[in-house]
């Protein structure tokens, strides 16, 4: 039984391990291609570019001529309407009709064509705005991905931390039990201890949420871990200037050339809305036939001779007039014969002119100069705001650097600061508070260090992304 229950302790372990080890890893690049897949934003954003990619089919489609069909069939009875010979008739009736038109609009201030135009500086703003949710998602994602890395450096340094205060800890127990040296000292480093638990804690939660809000990004589920990103301590200052990066960021922002887009609808749809000033020209033509079971012909069954109400009169006897009658005999016409007979067809050209519509036309042109308004202060709005952020953004990535450069200096003087209060601590000439205080303050250094190296290299990926680099 005790070999069993080994050998089954130990598969069962063996299952954990073997289950521990199949948590994919994802570096950089991985997360993006399955951002780019599964995002709930930028599939919303593709379905916008195919509904204005459709939207310009059928503009462009418009400008072709129409050509439509009309065919029915029916049963009437009582007084009414024959068809065929529209006349009125007494009896059921059984009737049919078919038709063709067809329409073509030649001129109608080019409009047709306008909206065109309209709609492809839609479609081409669309994929724009998608494009730009692309640019964002990988921004984010990066983003994300460096922040889940940074906080699981925090978490690993917290957990060092705590390594460190237990050793001292395991060291001062032993002189306590003893009761050789300061009693305090050991309290001193059983809080020391609780404060770097709470601690742990705190940085562990922190990239848990992290780690959630990057696998939101990617909308997955499942457990993953992360590739670490080497992040070099030597860090050098951004080469680019403020205005370089900015002028870079109008040519190449997917954000400017919606707005320039928009800015170009806009202006066609002035000159849509102006076509309804203009007069209508089109063409039309038209085939139509019908069928009528009342339609019938009557065929000749021979001559027969008949009385008629007239007399002759011969010496003085009354004879009755006789006729010679043709006699007929009714024949239906057959449902395809009607179809062919009764075929007709028409042309013209058709001219709308637009003498009054209330002032239809006057009014949707001042609507859509006003729509021309907006996208003109959006498309300054949104160079602004680029502007704006850029600057900001390029401010923050100087002050990273410098206080970069501050902090390796000050992690220098704490680090040599901590090995001597070390060595003076173990050999009995510090107390626990001169310990301890060079302990935080080497430590908060390291943290302070970890949080502006991944701030600097947050804010230099967001300046290349304003360059047009993902």
């Amino acid at each position: 039984m005790r070999k069993i229950y080994l050998f089954i302790l130990i598969t069962a372990q063996t299952f954990y391990l073997f289950g521990q080890s199949t948590i994919p890893t994802y570096n950089l690049q991985e997360c993006i291609d399955i951002a780019l897949k599964n995002n709930l934003d930028l599939k919303s954003a593709e379905l916008r570019v195919e509904t204005s990619n459709i939207n310009f089919k059928q503009s462009k489609n418009a400008l072709l001529p129409t050509l439509n069909g009309s065919y029915n069939i029916g049963k009437t009875s009582g007084r009414s309407i024959d068809p065929f010979t529209n006349s009125y008739i007494n009896e059921e009736l059984t009737f049919s009709n078919a038709g063709l038109r067809l329409g073509a609009v030649v001129f109608k201030g080019f409009q047709l064509i306008n909206s065109w135009k309209q709609q492809k500086l839609n479609m081409k703003a669309s994929e724009m705005e998608k494009e730009d949710a692309r640019y964002n998602l990988i921004l984010n994602v990066t983003f994300a991905y460096l922040q889940v890395m940074n906080s699981k450096d925090l978490y690993l340094l917290a957990q060092n931390r705590l390594e460190t205060t237990n050793e001292q800890l395991n060291r001062l127990k032993s002189l306590f039990d003893e009761e050789v040296g300061n009693p305090s000292d050991y309290r001193d480093f059983q809080g020391l201890k609780a404060n770097d638990k709470v601690n742990l804690v705190s940085t562990k939660n922190n990239f848990e949420d992290a780690k959630l809000n990057l696998m939101s990004l990617l909308n997955i589920d499942t457990d993953f871990d992360i590739a670490a990103i080497d992040v070099s301590l030597d860090l050098s200052m951004y080469s680019e200037s403020f205005e370089d990066i900015y002028g870079q960021a109008l040519e190449n922002m997917a954000m400017v050339k919606a707005s320039e887009y928009r800015l170009k609808a806009a202006e066609k749809g002035v000159s849509v809305a102006r076509s309804l000033y203009v007069p209508e020209i089109s063409l039309f033509a038209n085939l139509n036939t019908n069928f009528s079971s009342a339609a019938r012909i009557f065929n000749d069954a021979g001559i027969s001779i008949v009385e008629t109400e007239n007399f002759v009169t011969v010496q003085g006897q009354d004879y009755q007039v006789m006729s010679e009658q043709t006699n007929f005999t009714p024949e239906n016409i057959a449902y395809k014969d009607q179809f062919e007979n009764n075929l007709n067809g028409s042309a013209g050209i058709s001219v709308n002119l637009p003498i009054f519509n209330g002032f239809n036309a006057k009014n949707n042109v001042a609507l859509e100069k006003i729509k021309k308004e907006e996208a003109t202060i959006e498309l300054e709005r949104t160079k602004l705001q680029l502007r704006t952020v850029i600057e900001q953004t390029y401010k923050d990535m100087n002050a990273a650097y410098e206080r970069f450069e501050l902090l390796k200096q000050q992690i220098d003087a704490y680090q040599e600061s901590m090995r001597i209060n070390n060595v003076r601590f173990a050999n009995g000439v510090n107390n626990s508070v001169d310990y301890i205080i060079s302990k935080n303050n080497l430590e908060n250094a390291r943290i302070n260090l970890n949080n502006v190296k991944y701030e600097y290299l947050l804010q230099t990926k967001l300046l290349d992304h304003f360059k047009g680099q993902n």
